[in-house]
This record gives structure tokens, sequence and C-alpha cells, in this order.
């Protein structure tokens, strides 16, 4: 796949971004926790419902982190690490988020901003997300049906009965552009898309599969395609809730280009020329897949070069 060397950068995926250590030897350090908590430059984001407040800046947008002096009293706390000036980061669990801090603060989630936020804030808000989901889900001791408590700084749900621990889960996903011999790109369509919207497709690894015959799979049962190669490109989290998106480029078999949607996943699925695609996107017939997908990456390191504005999903 050398013709695809020159495209656009993968390895600053919006959601895969980070500027804080998450300090994960701290997680059960209950002294050094309480004295990073009560730290007078300790940082708190507030989060509920997979939002925070954010404001707009000229350059894009920021997340609104409080003094741990100044959060709410209620709500779970959530360690998620210390950056290089030795500043704290703690996620704050709410039922709902506190009143609005002055004029400018806004709720938002990651679908809505992830791209415009920094590195530190990215990285930041995905955590604390995953983290909210989980521990919303994990109530009860999968083993014995007792309730679990928080344990961990977060990261940990301990078993008030059996004392099991359970861990966060992360779901590996694959998404994939397949091409075939005429240089085409495999895209499919959900039913329940926005009118116009084609995307790359995508599955969950099995239990005992590779991501490599994931990937196979899931093409050949949502589009009726056979894969002959795969390449491993890029991983982003994904936590809506809990995934992690593991990209891919692959070849379809000579033989194997025949599409057949399986009606389920797909509604719909075709073969897109660039020229194609572009005559599309310009006459506002096709949409692109979001900003902060891997999916958009991978369409553009096929077509060469960055897609026009798309509308978040």
């Amino acid at each position: 796949m050398d013709e695809l060397s020159s495209a656009p950068d993968t390895k600053h995926l919006a959601l895969a971004r980070a500027g804080v250590d998450r300090a994960a030897h701290r997680r059960l350090d209950e002294p050094w926790l309480a004295a990073a908590w009560s730290h007078p430059t300790t940082k708190v984001l507030p989060i509920a419902g997979g939002e925070a407040f954010v404001v707009d800046t000229g350059g894009g947008t920021e997340l609104v982190l409080l003094p741990s002096f100044e959060a709410p009293e209620s709500g779970s706390r959530y360690f998620l690490g210390t950056d290089d000036d030795g500043v704290h980061y703690f996620a704050l669990d709410c039922e709902s988020l506190p009143g609005r801090l002055d004029g400018d603060a806004r709720p938002a989630g990651l679908r809505e901003v992830g791209g415009s936020l920094s590195d530190r804030d990215a990285g930041l808000l995905v955590h604390a997300v995953a983290l909210e989901h989980w521990h919303r889900l994990h109530t009860f001791c999968s083993r014995c049906g007792h309730r679990t408590e928080k344990a961990g700084a977060g990261h940990l749900r301990r078993c008030t009965s059996c004392a099991a621990e359970h861990y966060p889960r992360t779901d590996p996903a694959v998404i994939m552009l397949i091409t075939d011999t005429e240089d085409r790109c495999l895209l499919g369509r959900q039913a329940l898309w926005p009118e116009g919207r084609w995307s790359t497709l995508a599955g969950f690894v099995e239990p005992g599969e590779s991501i490599e015959q994931a990937v196979g799979r899931e093409v050949l049962e949502e589009a009726g395609v056979r894969v002959a190669e795969v390449e491993y490109v890029a991983s982003q989290p994904w936590p809506f809730p809990s995934s992690l998106m593991l990209g891919f480029l692959g070849r379809a078999h000579p033989d194997g280009t025949g599409i057949t949607v399986d009606g389920e996943e797909l509604s719909e699925a075709r073969w897109f020329t660039r020229e194609e695609l572009r005559a599309g996107m310009e006459a506002g017939e096709i949409l692109p897949p979001s900003g902060i997908s891997i999916a958009r990456h991978l369409v553009e390191l096929w077509y060469g070069e960055p897609l026009p504005a798309a509308a978040r999903w």
C-alpha cells in the first residue's frame, strides 16, 4: 500500500491525545490521594451524563476545571493523573452538573467538542467519560450479585460480599477502509444515520478471534466482500460507551468484490472512486464521517487530503 504513504498523518487522532501522566501507581495510595485532592493547585472536572462544562475561546474549546476547594461536595472522585508541572487532576462524577459558573460556560460532550479541545483536555474528558459510564453500569458484582463499591481512585470496583475485584472494561472493535483492485473504497450506510452519511465498516472483535480475522469476518458479514490483505493503521479510544477502535486499511480479494449487504448492520454499501466521493460531497449528497472518528482519518488516508468539514454524529 505504498501509494498511501504520503497521505495525512494519523498520529494525532482527536480522542487519542493526552497531556497528563495517569500515575496508576498512586491509585491505591489513599493518604497520597487525599493530599493530592487538598493541594491548592489541584484541578477538578465535574462530569454528568458524559458532559462537562466548557468555554469557547478564539482558538478552540477549553474544559472548565475547578480548584478542589470549589468543587461540589457530593459525587465520586476519580483520579485522572498528574501533569509535568505537578498539577493533579480529578474527575467528579455528579448526578448533574453544578450551576453555571459564568455566562460563557456551557455543557458539552466529546462528540461535539472532542476535536477542538487541547491534548490535555481531550485526554482528561475521554478518561472521565469512560470511567463515569463504567461505574454507573457496574454497581453489582457479576460473580455473586451483591453491591460493589468504588476503589482504586475510580479504576476498580470491589464486591462488598465476596471481595471480587472488577476493573473497567474496554471492548476492542475493528474499523476498516477496504479498497479494490481499481483503488475504489468501500463505504456503507446504516438506516438510522442522517441522510447522505457514509462511513467505513466496523464491528466488535469476538472471543477467540484475532483483530485481523475480525476485519475479514465483519466485512464479509456486512457487505459480502472478501478481504485479502489487512494493514493496521492506528487506534483511538471511543468511550461510547467503552470501545477501543482499531483502524485498518485492507484490500478486497480480486474475485470477491461483489456487494451483498446484510440488511441489519448496513442498509447500503457501495464502492466509491475519489471523483465520485468528491462530487457527492461538493453536491451535499454525501456526508463524510465525523471529524473525531478514526473512520474519517482512514478515508483521508485513501483520499489523499483532508475531507471538508462534516456535521458531528
